[in-house]
C-alpha cells in the first residue's frame, strides 16, 4: 500500500473511533493531522487486539503484532494498511520508537483479569496505556523545553483516570477493576459490588479529585508546545475535562449509564479553543 492510502486509510479509522481525539486533531496543519490519526491507528488496533475476545489467542496476536512492529519500524512494512502511514509519521516527527514498544506492554496487561492494588501499580498502568501516547504526540505538536515531557506524562494520566472512572461498570464486566484495593478498603467499599453506594460515590469523589490534580499539573503544558499546537492540545484537554465534569455533575452515576460528551459541546469546546 502506497503512503498516501495509508494516511487515507488511517484518517478513516480515527473519524470513525476517535471519538475525543478526532475533534482537537481538527486544529492541526494537515501534515500533523495525518500523522496524528496515524498514531491512533496504531493505539487502536492494539487496543482492539487486547479486547476482543473473538481472537482465539489474544496474547499470540499481541505477539505477532509487536513483531510487525520491530520489522516496521527498521523499515519492512507488513501487510496491515497502518504501516506505511505509521512509519513516514514515526520518521518525520522523530518520535521514540520506545512509546510503541511501552503501550503494546501496557495492553497486554490486560490480557488477564486485573486488580490493582496501590495508585503506584494504577499509575504504572496509566503510564503504559496513556502516558505514552501523550508523550508521543507531543513530537507531533511539536516542543523545545523538555519539561514538556514531563507534563505530557501527567497529562496522560489524568485523561486515563477520566477513562477509568467513566469505564467502572463496563471494566468490571471484564474482570478488570482498575480503581486500587487500597482506595476500596480506605473507603469501605466492595470492590465486586461497589456497595455500599454513598460511600462508592465518596470513593469516586477522591479518584476525580485526584484526576483534577494532574490536570492542574500538566496544565502549562499548552504554553511549551509550538504556538501553531496549542489551540489542537487546549481542545483536547478541554473535552476531557468535560467529560470529568459530566462525571462528577452526574453524582457518579457510572454503574446506570455511560457518560459520554455530546458532539455540540465538543464543537463549543473547539471554538473556544481558537478563540482562547
Amino acid at each position: 500500500m502506497k503512503v498516501a492510502e495509508s494516511y487515507a486509510w488511517c484518517e478513516g479509522v480515527a473519524r470513525a473511533h476517535a471519538k475525543n481525539f478526532y475533534y482537537s486533531f481538527l486544529l492541526l496543519s494537515r501534515p500533523q493531522r495525518k500523522a496524528m490519526c496515524a498514531i491512533y491507528a496504531f493505539m487502536r488496533y492494539c487496543d482492539d487486539l487486547s479486547d476482543d475476545e473473538g481472537i482465539p489467542d489474544r496474547a499470540a496476536a499481541m505477539a505477532r503484532w509487536r513483531g510487525d512492529l520491530e520489522a516496521a519500524l527498521a523499515g519492512r512494512a507488513g501487510e496491515h494498511p497502518v504501516w506505511p502511514a505509521f512509519m513516514d509519521a514515526v520518521a518525520r516527527y522523530e518520535i521514540p520508537h520506545e512509546y510503541f514498544f511501552a503501550m503494546i506492554a501496557g495492553v497486554s496487561s490486560d490480557l488477564e483479569p486485573r486488580r490493582m492494588q496501590t495508585f503506584a501499580e494504577l499509575y504504572d498502568y496509566c503510564y503504559h496505556v496513556a502516558s505514552v501516547v501523550g508523550l508521543t504526540i507531543v513530537h507531533i505538536f511539536g516542543f523545545e523545553s523538555p519539561k514538556a515531557l514531563e507534563l505530557a506524562e501527567k497529562c496522560g494520566i489524568a485523561f486515563q483516570l477520566t477513562n477509568i472512572l467513566r469505564d467502572v461498570q463496563e471494566d468490571a464486566g471484564k474482570n478488570r477493576v482498575y480503581l486500587p484495593a487500597e482506595d476500596f478498603a480506605r473507603f469501605g467499599v466492595s470492590a465486586d459490588t461497589m456497595e455500599p453506594r454513598d460511600k462508592f460515590v465518596a470513593l469516586m469523589a477522591f479518584e476525580a479529585r485526584r484526576a483534577r490534580d494532574y490536570y492542574r499539573d500538566s496544565a502549562p503544558l499548552i504554553e511549551l508546545v509550538d504556538a501553531g499546537s496549542r489551540g489542537s492540545l487546549r481542545a483536547l484537554i478541554g473535552i476531557y475535562s468535560r467529560l470529568l465534569d459530566r462525571i462528577v455533575a452526574s453524582r457518579y452515576d457510572v454503574l446506570a449509564r455511560r457518560i459520554r460528551v455530546p458532539a455540540w459541546e465538543k464543537v463549543w469546546v473547539l471554538a473556544r479553543s481558537v478563540i482562547a
